[in-house]
């Protein structure tokens, strides 16, 4: 059990840390979103929100100041002023929607979300039946098209939708924020289809016309503010399990992208297999059927691995000390008994050793609960550098540490005398600070009478208090000299 060529305090970073504390501690609830995914996504909002307020306030102006339209690219005119003012009236309602925001600016981010479904209920209208309200050119004139100035119908439910959901984005429950969630999926759903429009060629899925559909930069500004307005519904909304900290969090962060893309990537290719005629179009979707099955399969594995190491992660934290990084008393037990019943079916032996820190509740009471959490951490230190990793360490409860594994009772007997040791060497070290002390008592079992995990803990519990009454008898390397001349184990261990 003794392990030799470290110095006690190795393990410790610094006075009073442990490197097994630097994990991550669980949340109160795996739907608790993350903060380090909050904070990315924040900085993406930021930026898409600034383009599309770029996009949107720059082809505005271009509307309204001629000589400025003049000197901008070809196309731009595809995007109309309609268009561009519902652009902006949706960036200034995520603005203003955002939260320690007084009340005053909810209400208006509201009304201009209202005022942005209402132009684009408006134009829906337009577009079903043929008739005019005459808000077309009511910013600027439009020489293009059939209906000059007029926004596509596609782009018009974009806005519907968009300004329905930005009245209702911080509501967090009842049928408003279902009505919520399910509209931010429909305009999600929307902008895949226009996408796929222009991925695939489809243009009738983008408008009738050339200048009556969804220009790029429509489309472009549509998904910016599709993109801010799913991840403030994911804060507040049912889509928050892809924010959270905890495995469910982290398992669709990591399926989502391949679900969003993989189909795009698989249909073009499966496109650009039969337009160069590489393959006829039953063996091209043979191949894509197959491709798809081992890619799904592929993602089940990912999403496998990634499950067994968070579930393992978790199981960690819930069997560790969280004071001093040892196991607590429900993982030294889990994973002693486990020990104790294969030494038993294999016949090699089993100890068990018992420590008690001396004076750890008078420490607590004059010295304050800091000092004797120090205290418990240098004993942890010093117990893992002293024992081999398959030995399982543990804290008991208060000041009470155990150690059990694969040894004899001489064995024991010397990994005890080194810790001893090594517990003087530091006390010398640590200059100013209280010196740590210990009783201990050492248990071996015997096989030919089975016994329990907790029977062998009595036993090396009566032991140390036994230690503890007789401290003078047993402090020190004094307590082994007739050990180490009557085992030949121990012989080879000379004293230092």
């Amino acid at each position: 059990m003794p392990k030799s060529g470290l110095h006690p305090f190795d393990c410790l970073n610094k006075k009073g840390s442990n490197p097994v504390l630097n994990k991550t501690p669980l949340p109160i609830s795996p739907n608790q979103p993350d903060n380090h995914v909050l904070s990315v996504l924040a900085s993406l909002q930021r930026l898409v929100i600034f383009v599309a307020a770029l996009i949107s306030g720059v082809t505005l102006l271009a509307w309204l100041i001629a000589p400025l339209g003049r000197h901008m690219p070809d196309g731009w005119q595809l995007m109309k002023a309609n268009t561009a003012l519902c652009g902006l009236l949706c960036v200034a309602s995520l603005l203003l929607s955002q939260p320690l925001r007084p009340r005053r600016d909810l209400k208006l981010s509201r009304a201009l979300a209202t005022l942005v479904a209402f132009i684009g209920s408006l134009c829906v209208i337009e577009n079903l039946y043929g008739i005019s309200f005459h808000i077309d050119r009511l910013l600027a004139s439009d020489p293009l098209g059939a209906h000059p100035g007029r926004m596509s119908a596609q782009t018009s439910w974009g806005f519907v939708l968009l300004g329905v959901v930005l009245c209702c984005l911080r509501t967090r429950k009842g049928w408003v924020s279902n009505l919520a969630d399910v509209l931010t999926m429909v305009n999600s759903m929307l902008m895949l289809i226009y996408i796929s429009g222009y991925f695939f060629g489809a243009a009738q899925l983008l408008g009738p016309e050339s200048t009556h559909r969804v220009s790029p930069q429509t489309l472009l500004v549509l998904l910016c503010l599709t993109f801010t307005t799913f991840n403030r519904r994911a804060e507040y909304g049912s889509f928050g399990i892809l924010l959270g900290v905890g495995i469910a969090g982290a398992t669709a962060r990591l399926a989502a992208p391949f679900a969003l893309l993989m189909p795009f990537v698989l249909m073009s290719l499966l496109l650009g297999v039969s337009r160069l005629h590489l393959l006829s179009p039953v063996y091209a979707m043979a191949v894509a059927t197959s491709v798809v099955a081992l890619l799904a399969f592929c993602l089940v594995i990912v999403l496998s691995r990634r499950v067994a190491g968070l579930e393992h992660e978790v199981r960690e934290l819930s069997l560790r000390d969280p004071l001093t990084g040892v196991y607590n008393r429900r993982g030294f037990f889990l994973l002693a008994e486990q020990a104790l019943r294969v030494s038993r079916r294999s016949g090699e032996p089993f100890s068990l050793l018992f420590i008690d820190i001396d004076n750890l509740k008078i420490i607590n009471d004059t010295l304050g609960h800091e000092t004797g959490s120090e205290i418990l951490q240098r004993m942890s230190a010093l117990l893992l550098q002293n024992f081999r990793e398959t030995d399982i360490t543990g804290r008991l409860g208060g000041d009470e540490f155990v150690v059990a594994g694969k040894a004899t009772a001489a064995e024991i007997a010397v990994a005890t005398y080194r810790l001893q040791k090594m517990v003087d060497a530091a006390n010398v070290k640590a200059e100013g600070e209280r010196p740590l002390s210990f009783s201990f008592g050492h248990v071996t079992a015997d096989h030919r009478a089975p016994q329990t995990l907790e029977s062998i803990i009595g036993r090396a519990d009566k032991l140390m208090y036994e230690a503890k009454r007789n401290k003078r008898d047993i402090s020190g390397a004094h307590a082994l000299p007739t050990l180490v001349q009557s085992s030949p184990v121990l012989r080879q261990f000379p004293a230092r």
